[in-house]
């Protein structure tokens, strides 16, 4: 018969392993190297409204510098980088579903507006 305190060693020693296993720890260097780029980009869509630049490059890339930024955070910060791509897929295709859809839709209400205008006239 085996003594009760073999029993206690073998799971005191289990929860350790497994708990060792899941607590995934980031190098401090990944932190410095994403607030560094985020730096940049910030600064750099700064730079954007100091020089004036106008227009549809102004808003693209202030548009592109924002999703730059946003997808560092999700995905170092939110850690999205190491889930599944189920997981990623399942966060991230709705956004892009819709922004795809809000450009059919832009095009059919461009469409209809040249449409009418040819039919019935420019007011």
């Amino acid at each position: 018969m085996a003594h009760p305190t073999d029993y206690v060693a073998t799971v005191s020693q289990a929860p350790a392993t497994t708990a060792h296993a899941e607590a995934q720890q980031h190098p401090i260097k990944l932190y410095l190297v994403v607030w560094a780029w985020l730096f940049v980009l910030s600064t750099m869509s700064y730079l954007v409204d100091y020089f004036h630049v106008e227009g549809y490059l102004r808003w693209s890339l202030i548009l592109i510098l924002m999703m730059l930024k946003a997808g560092l955070i999700v995905a170092v910060f939110m850690h999205l980088a190491w889930e599944r791509l189920a997981l990623i897929y399942a966060i991230l295709l709705p956004p892009v579903a819709v922004l795809v859809f809000l450009g059919i839709m832009a095009f059919e209400s461009n469409y209809t507006l040249v449409t009418r205008t040819a039919f019935f006239g420019a007011p």
